[in-house]
């Protein structure tokens, strides 16, 4: 068990880096900094702090899932799924400034967490409540994303 999670640390941490690569210049951007922001938009050190914590509890989640879980080819594709949508939405709004698409993606992976979350709790029980906090941090992202389509 632990090995599964040091790896998926390692993939999930990664995903972080790749996205971090478009993150870190678009915030401090002037596009960035001249768009109309949520009000509930927090400060960026939370930003941080809530995917390194996700990171944390969806790599523990995914190795109980991979443990319990029969159709194990299924659970790889939604998890590349889930990385591929993670990663890409980042440059989609930083770099690319596709505000619309980077919406899409978001509720894409939203919609997937949700599964993650929803459809694997008779398996997982209780440890399917590490999976929450990427699903709620997902909400206030998307709603972060929406707000920036919408008033810009």
């Amino acid at each position: 068990m632990v090995k599964r999670i040091i790896v998926f640390l390692i993939i999930n941490f990664g995903a972080l880096g790749l996205g971090g690569l478009f993150t870190n210049s678009g915030v401090n951007s002037e596009w960035y900094a001249n768009l109309n922001k949520a009000p509930w938009t927090p400060p960026g050190w939370v930003f941080g702090f809530a995917w390194t914590t996700i990171m944390i509890c969806y790599s523990i989640y995914m190795a109980y899932l991979w443990d319990d879980t029969a159709n194990r080819k299924m659970i790889l594709r939604l998890f590349i799924l889930q990385f591929i949508l993670n990663v890409a939405w980042n440059p989609a709004f930083f770099y690319s400034h596709q505000v619309i698409f980077a919406l899409i993606l978001i509720v894409a992976l939203l919609i997937l967490v949700g599964f993650f979350l929803f459809n694997f709790k008779a398996i997982l029980k209780a440890k399917s409540l590490l999976i929450l906090p990427y699903f709620v941090w997902l909400i206030i992202a998307t709603s972060l994303n929406a707000y920036i389509l919408f008033k810009n």
